[in-house]
């Protein structure tokens, strides 16, 4: 399976997990393929603010990103009112939930790693049903 297959397959899991929890959300078209589009779904429930979420997985214990990316995709979120949210999956760990700013800085990266995730990440319903 392509990285891209891998990608739209576990960012429908989220938007599966979203539904099953009463929000509604939407992939948007072009993620991962359009340079001009900066998050991967965009979510909302009725009486709280929406998020705008970028969805990253991995078999290792590191995941890069670029500090471009991080910048627009944080950019984007400001101009049309939603939080930013990067959701995480490592193998066999679940559905972890950080802001942008939780992401470590590498240099020329942003990095998120699955002990920082266990540690300093919430599940589904600490970060989105707390807030």
């Amino acid at each position: 399976m392509s990285n891209k297959a891998k990608g739209s397959r576990v960012e429908r899991e989220l938007l599966n997990l979203f539904t099953e929890q009463g929000w509604r959300a939407a992939r948007v078209a072009g993620s991962g393929v359009n340079e001009n589009t900066f998050c991967d779904l965009i979510a909302g429930k009725q009486g709280r603010k929406g998020y705008a979420v970028e969805v990253k997985s991995s078999k290792k214990s590191r995941i890069y990103i670029t500090k471009k990316q991080i910048e627009e995709f944080v950019m984007f979120t400001h101009m049309i009112g939603l939080k930013p949210v990067i959701a995480t999956r490592f193998n066999r760990e679940g559905w972890h939930f950080i802001s942008p700013d939780q992401l470590e800085d590498s240099g020329e990266n942003c990095v998120v790693s699955l002990d920082k995730v266990q540690n300093h990440g919430k599940r589904f319903w600490q970060f989105f049903e707390s807030t």
